[in-house]
């Protein structure tokens, strides 16, 4: 009797690696500034740690609201791509301004208009991967985009590194090299990703209305407001640059403290992903806000390249177990025709939380010292994991619906 083969497995679509090919190209130009623009913020241009953290909060704050305008926008007009290659390209061509800055004002338009950039193209651009990912793959989907995207994060410090030590830390010639990759992402992105047709060929509702507003149940409300808590406990990374700083790391190697973390973000990103989808959320969310109080406290505690390696890498174990799985998270409990609104409105309150963090952090550190900036970090991962111990998930994902015109 012939014995019927087990189903093939279900595989990621190439356009989920392009994507996230993309974001790797993107997050290499990106981190070559970011990287050492804390110090040169305040080596080359005199700013203090709060000036530091006004910048960095205002320029992902930005990122995050704006993401709410693109992503109601990818739903109405049923398009996700056209908008991502917009923001992309607008990030682009912002990355020269960082080399001609003179001021910090200058270094804060830059900033800014780079991060709008980010905005207009991250709602859509996440709203396309669960767009294109199978159902059963969402978890692995994100969790691959999010470390493809993370080892571009750290290949960008890394080469900043090498760039400064072989041109004496001259921070401009390297913000000049770091606009080539920016370009290649948006090339690839225009000629590589074909958007699906279901998403091209929805009609243009207006996704804000009441109702459909309404249609965003407690459970995405659940994953805004812990999401919100979550990015108030993790404020910019600059600050970790600047606790390098502060520990004695020559400046030429501090980029080296966002290579390592973000070389544990990337290979746990993808694993962690795939956990998502065989395990609760609530539980392994609430699993890596603990794995963040203990980074903050080994930062605290730091002053020493133990505790600041421990710190660190906690820190990126802590990105990988809960980047991709908050998108995940937004994807189940949201209808599908309004991802895009839901990412954005998710991004909107996390750009708030984290423009008050970050201000709040670079407040605490001028006043009080960095081992305070973290204490306080903690707290509020504390207060995180304890609205997760709380939580009682009653559905697994909305119905899928028609938005009401």
């Amino acid at each position: 009797m012939l014995q019927t083969p087990p189903p093939a497995r279900p595989t990621l679509p190439r356009a989920i690696w392009i994507l996230g090919s993309v974001s790797l190209l993107m997050d290499v130009s990106s981190e070559m500034i970011h990287g050492l623009l804390p110090l040169f913020l305040v080596d080359s241009l005199g700013a203090s740690a709060f000036v530091v953290g006004v910048i960095e909060g205002l320029g992902e704050a930005t990122s995050l609201v704006v993401k709410v305008f693109s992503g109601t926008l990818s739903d109405y007009l049923g398009r996700r791509k056209r908008l991502a290659v917009l923001g992309y390209g607008l990030s682009a061509l912002t990355k020269p301004l960082f080399a001609l800055a003179g001021t910090v004002h200058l270094v804060l338009g830059a900033r800014i208009l780079d991060r709008v950039g980010k905005g207009i193209r991250g709602a859509p651009r996440d709203a396309l991967v669960a767009d294109i990912a199978p159902r059963e793959l969402r978890g692995a989907a994100f969790g691959l985009r999010q470390s493809l995207d993370t080892i571009g994060a750290f290949l960008g410090p890394l080469l900043a590194v090498a760039l400064m030590l072989a041109w004496h830390d001259r921070f401009r010639a390297v913000f000049w090299v770091a606009v080539v990759p920016a370009l290649l992402a948006v090339a690839l992105l225009q000629f590589g990703v074909a958007e699906p047709a279901a998403a091209a060929n929805g009609a243009r509702r207006n996704p804000i209305r009441r109702e459909n507003i309404g249609r965003l149940g407690g459970e995405y409300w659940w994953v805004v407001a812990v999401g919100g808590v979550c990015t108030l406990a993790r404020f910019s990374e600059a600050f970790l640059l600047l606790r390098a700083q502060q520990d004695g790391v020559l400046v030429a190697y501090v980029p080296l403290v966002m290579v390592a973390m973000n070389v544990v973000y990337s290979l746990c990103a993808y694993p962690f992903g795939r956990l998502a989808d065989r395990i609760s959320h609530p539980r392994l969310l609430g699993a890596g806000l603990a794995v963040l109080i203990l980074a903050d406290l080994a930062l605290a505690r730091g002053r020493s390249w133990p505790m600041l390696t421990l710190g660190v890498a906690l820190w990126g174990v802590h990105m990988g177990m809960t980047q991709g799985l908050l998108a995940t998270m937004v994807t189940d409990t949201a209808p599908a025709e309004l991802r895009g609104t839901a990412f954005g409105l998710f991004n909107l309150v996390g750009g708030g939380a984290m423009l008050v963090a970050s201000a709040l952090a670079g407040w605490i550190w001028a006043r009080a010292g960095a081992g305070y900036t973290f204490y306080t970090g903690a707290a509020f991962a504390a207060l995180a994991l304890g609205a997760i111990l709380v939580w009682r998930p009653s559905r697994p994902a909305p119905p899928e619906g028609v938005l009401r015109t």
